[in-house]
């Protein structure tokens, strides 16, 4: 099967996915957001109901793609995993069940950006961390591959800014319940100033502007890391969803 029949048969599978992402999301939410952890959710009225979208996640621990896929209530978030979760004997059952798509991190996973970009554009919400890896300590500069598919998809942009989530399974452990926040920030899209093909320069630029914004939606002002200035925050490339 060819990389584009591959994409194109990923894609079509998504209602048929939509019960076991609702049972699986209501099993986050109340097991989960009501007994294992204590959620907050803010900002949830700047995620849209529909349209190609994309949520840029910090990334500070293991948990934050489920913090997020149940926080989102009114779609359902479809996150990017590296490989080996598949293979994952606690977290793979569950990723295969929700039907994430993977990709081979420290590579250009060719077959994993053409997913997200399909995706995107055939109106999903996927998940992307444009850092790459988890960074507990703050944010860490950004990989431009959240910027090259949002571009080549006209996607919005959802920063999505996870606090508390540190060491939450060690408190567990102490029979406390982790108190974790879940920020939905202020959605925009790229300009692209009607460029086809965006420069790499441009991509870089677009990447630090909108992990600057995803650093304003961090209420942990202790956990903005590389981009805790924020004087340095430019909006050159951004257009706001009012």
């Amino acid at each position: 099967m060819t990389l584009s029949a591959e994409v194109q048969q990923y894609v079509a599978r998504q209602p048929s996915l939509a019960w076991r992402r609702r049972l699986l999301r209501g099993l986050i939410r109340t097991l989960g957001f009501k007994v294992l952890w204590d959620v907050e959710v803010t900002g949830a009225e700047n995620v849209p109901a529909e349209g190609p979208a994309i949520i840029m996640m910090n990334h500070i621990s293991a948990l934050d793609p489920v913090l997020c896929m149940g926080a989102v209530t009114n779609r359902f978030v479809i996150p990017m995993t590296k490989i080996e979760n598949m293979s994952n004997p606690l977290i793979g059952p569950f990723v295969r069940w929700w039907g994430s798509y993977t990709i081979n991190r420290g590579e250009i996973d060719r077959k994993a950006l053409t997913n997200s970009i399909e995706m995107v554009k055939h109106g999903q919400l996927i998940l992307i961390a444009p850092e790459g890896t988890r960074h507990p300590e703050g944010l860490a500069e950004a990989k431009d591959g959240l910027a090259f598919v949002a571009t080549k998809a006209d996607a919005v942009i959802i920063p999505t800014a996870i606090s508390g989530a540190v060491g939450w399974n060690k408190k567990l452990f102490r029979f406390q319940r982790p108190k974790i926040n879940v920020n939905f920030g202020r959605p925009f899209k790229f300009k692209t100033h009607g460029e086809r093909r965006v420069p790499r320069e441009a991509l870089a630029i677009m990447s630090h502007e909108a992990m600057y914004q995803l650093a304003i939606a961090v209420k942990d002002e202790t956990r903005r890391g590389f981009y805790s200035d924020l004087s340095k925050a430019t909006t050159d490339y951004l257009e706001f969803i009012s």
